[in-house]
């Protein structure tokens, strides 16, 4: 595996959306709520809550949820007000994470994230340690099976893409923040139908990994991504399609 936002990729193989889909829909409530409240209740005029409600439809959220999500960020129902916190760290072999979270009680998560990271052979780090190998970035990812590459290059570079480059199976579609919700739309309009299209980070050097180095890094990700209140995990390694074989 050799491309540029791996993490997004390994998930959707292993198939965690799925597997977890009420997880994902706790995910999911806390961004739209944060982001209502933070920006607004009108997606028209809130681009992150935008982005939030299309990926709660793309997970199959039921509509009256993500209105109750709404009214609780705007506070027309009453709900729990999270907050917004980063922690970094590294793994195995010195691989850069990077964990976004929405809590109502940091001391709590800061404890369980800790915990996390020592178990799993990693260490939790300083504010800033890692945060600088990673850049913000939309990403849509596309079955290739499902799409012509160079049908999909026209419409999302006519649209502003970065750049689109086969990764595994898939293709990935990398764009700016400022213009990912319209290539976004540009693909979604030209009937391509996407497997993922999210906000993320994208690290811009990458550690190979192979065996158990590989293994103790999916395993350390995957329990900092079971927590309930991680929204993300950022990390920057590369390792071979057939390492996840061996963990399913």
């Amino acid at each position: 595996m050799s491309g540029h936002s791996k993490w997004s990729s390994i998930k959707h193989k292993k198939g965690r959306m799925d597997a977890q889909r009420g997880k994902i829909f706790t995910k999911l409530i806390k961004e739209i709520t944060v982001a209502a409240r933070a920006g607004g209740g009108d997606p028209g005029a809130n681009p992150r809550l935008r982005t939030a409600v299309q990926s709660a439809k793309d997970a199959n959220m039921p509509a009256d949820n993500i209105e109750r999500a709404i009214k609780k960020g705007t506070g027309e129902l009453p709900g729990v007000k999270y907050e917004e916190f980063a922690y970094e760290g590294y793994g195995p072999n010195g691989v850069a994470i990077l964990v976004e979270t929405l809590s109502d009680n940091k001391n709590r998560t800061t404890a369980d994230i800790r915990h996390i990271f020592g178990k799993y052979n990693g260490r939790l780090g300083e504010a800033g340690c890692v945060a600088w190998i990673f850049e913000q970035k939309g990403l849509i990812l596309v079955d290739e099976e499902k799409c012509d590459e160079d049908t999909l290059l026209s419409v999302a570079l006519e649209a502003g893409a970065d750049d689109v480059k086969p990764e595994d199976g898939t293709f990935e579609v990398v764009t700016t923040p400022a213009d990912f919700e319209k290539v976004r739309q540009a693909i979604a309009d030209g009937g391509i139908e996407y497997l993922q299209a999210e906000m993320t980070k994208i690290p811009q050097s990458l550690v190979r990994l192979d065996g158990s180095e590989a293994q103790k890094t999916l395993r350390l990700v995957e329990a900092l991504e079971d927590h309930d209140d991680v929204q993300k995990v950022h990390a920057n390694f590369d390792i071979d399609e057939s390492i996840m074989e061996t963990m399913e």
